[in-house]
């Protein structure tokens, strides 16, 4: 079986470039510069499903021509990965069927607490728009499905919270986290693309992503074919990361797509 996997959103939670139109060390005239909030699309002929859904989520799914969404996938409830949520709104009343999301129980509790009208019915004009699905410590390590898509969660360290990291086929995805634990190296091991979080860069002392030199540290173990940084700052230059890293190390931009295989 093949999919696609494309990366909706390659930058920070500031994106690039941030507000006031400032674009840091990166170059303005390198389109693979511009970067929206991190969020990816996962599609088979049958299904897609989404993973993240930031403040720039209506830009990206139109721009991906997204008419309709079997699942959303959420790493965690950082601002940057949820606030577009309500635009899902739109995907229920127009295809006329709940959106089902997917995260852990703290995740999903915090995103209800946030968006609570998004969860139950509150007025006839007001329909409920999604249904959650909680994916539970006993789910983590192990193969799952929608549609036709399988996928296998695995827990990271976000270093003030957790997130979940997602395998499809020889691709996983892994946006913000500082380290991971033994489980999800196991988890990651010889995958072909490794999509990652390198928004850490040269600063060793980053609490909550993932630095260079300890991307580098981790692959040591994962043994991954190709590397793509993704979760980019205003600091981290396309054409300067592209040489400054190694050869099979890469920086994601919007729009970067694979085809996957199970």
């Amino acid at each position: 079986m093949s999919i696609t996997f494309t990366i909706m959103g390659a930058g920070n939670s500031a994106g690039t470039p941030s507000v006031g139109n400032f674009w840091g060390n990166c170059d303005p005239t390198e389109p693979k510069n511009k970067r929206t909030r991190p969020s990816a699309l996962v599609q088979s002929e049958t299904t897609t499903i989404v993973i993240d859904t930031g403040p720039d989520f209506r830009e990206q799914v139109n721009r991906h021509d997204v008419s309709d969404i079997d699942g959303v996938l959420y790493t965690h409830s950082h601002g940057d990965h949820i606030y577009g949520m309500d635009d899902l709104r739109i995907y229920r009343l127009r295809n006329k069927h709940l959106v089902d999301v997917y995260g852990t129980k703290e995740t999903l509790g915090e995103m209800q607490a946030r968006f609570e009208y998004l969860f139950i019915q509150k007025a006839d004009i007001y329909p409920q728009v999604l249904r959650p699905t909680i994916l539970s410590p006993d789910d983590m390590g192990k193969p799952m499905t929608i549609g036709d898509i399988e996928f296998i969660p695995f827990i990271q360290d976000h270093g003030t919270c957790q997130s979940l990291g997602f395998r499809f086929g020889n691709l996983a995805y892994s946006t913000d986290m500082v380290a991971l634990d033994d489980k999800a190296i196991d988890i990651l091991r010889g995958v072909e693309n490794w999509i990652a979080d390198g928004s850490g860069y040269k600063m060793p002392k980053n609490i909550v992503h993932c630095t260079l030199k300890e991307l580098y540290k981790l692959n040591e173990n994962i043994n991954a074919q190709r590397i793509y940084m993704t979760h980019l700052t205003p600091a981290m230059d396309y054409q300067t990361l592209l040489n400054e890293t190694p050869d099979n190390y890469y920086p994601a931009y919007d729009g970067l797509s694979f085809k996957v295989q199970y």
